[in-house]
């Protein structure tokens, strides 16, 4: 059975395996000795198919693989109410404590008055639904939506103000580790989960183990929190399922270690 009850989680978002079914992520998520899945709404949990989200979730428990959270592709902003019906939905079928969300559709630099309001409004919205049947929500922390930089992501949670709304958070772009590192301080008291992966110098896709020490920092930061986080691989080379192992025992491995960040 894989590692369970660990401040630190090892798990795997089943986007990496979007090519795969949902039984073969599972199988990899077991064989691998992961913990947990976030499922993406995408393609293995579509929004509203509740049959599918109860066959997953109990398809996992039998695995022993737990539901980390929910992958959703809800866009506060543009999407209101009618479209977190399905989302929630889903998500109660499938035993997730939190839901992702997306920060609207346009980056910081550019949003306007009205685009951030709405993002506040539509969050706030949603909040309240999920915090109905004791679900959280965070933020993709991504580039072209509100949480493209720290401090909008801190703007934004200060104006929802809602106690059930956090934010994950990942390795910008670009961003050189020491940088990185800094800025994820900055969010750090609202980050829940982490996704992981390296890039580098941009876009190019590396073994994790390309930017281990980035990834020490971040687990040691992570430690340091007290809390439960859990940490998602997103991505593996040429989205090679035969990746993942490897890729899982880096991850674990990571997690275990201590750095000294002094």
């Amino acid at each position: 059975m894989p590692p369970t009850n660990r401040p630190l989680s090892p798990g795997i978002c089943s986007v990496t395996l979007r090519h795969q079914s949902a039984q073969a992520v599972l199988d990899v998520t077991a064989a691998a000795r992961l913990s947990c899945v976030e499922w993406g709404a995408d393609v293995h949990v579509p929004p509203g198919d509740r049959a599918t989200a109860a066959r997953v979730r109990a398809e996992g428990l039998d695995r022993g693989v737990r539901v980390a959270s929910y992958g959703s592709y809800f866009r506060a902003g543009p999407h209101g109410a009618e479209d977190f019906t399905a989302v929630l939905a889903s998500a109660v079928a499938l035993g997730a404590p939190r839901i992702r969300i997306w920060a609207g559709t346009v980056g910081s630099a550019t949003a306007t008055v009205e685009q951030r309001r709405a993002v506040v409004r539509e969050t706030r919205a949603a909040a309240r639904q999920a915090s109905d049947v004791g679900i959280d929500l965070a933020f993709e922390y991504h580039s072209g939506t509100l949480t493209d930089t720290a401090a909008s992501t801190l703007d934004l949670l200060a104006d929802v103000g809602h106690p059930g709304v956090r934010t994950y958070w990942q390795p910008p772009v670009g961003l050189a580790d020491a940088d990185a590192l800094d800025d994820l301080r900055r969010v750090l008291p609202w980050v829940d989960t982490v996704h992981v992966f390296s890039w580098w110098p941009r876009q190019e896709r590396l073994p994790l183990v390309a930017r281990d020490r980035l990834w020490r920092g971040v687990f040691t930061l992570l430690r340091g929190t007290g809390r439960q986080h859990d940490t998602l691989l997103e991505f593996v080379v040429d989205d090679d399922a035969d990746r993942v192992a490897d890729e899982a025992a880096t991850l674990t491995r990571l997690i275990e270690e201590d750095d000294d960040l002094d």
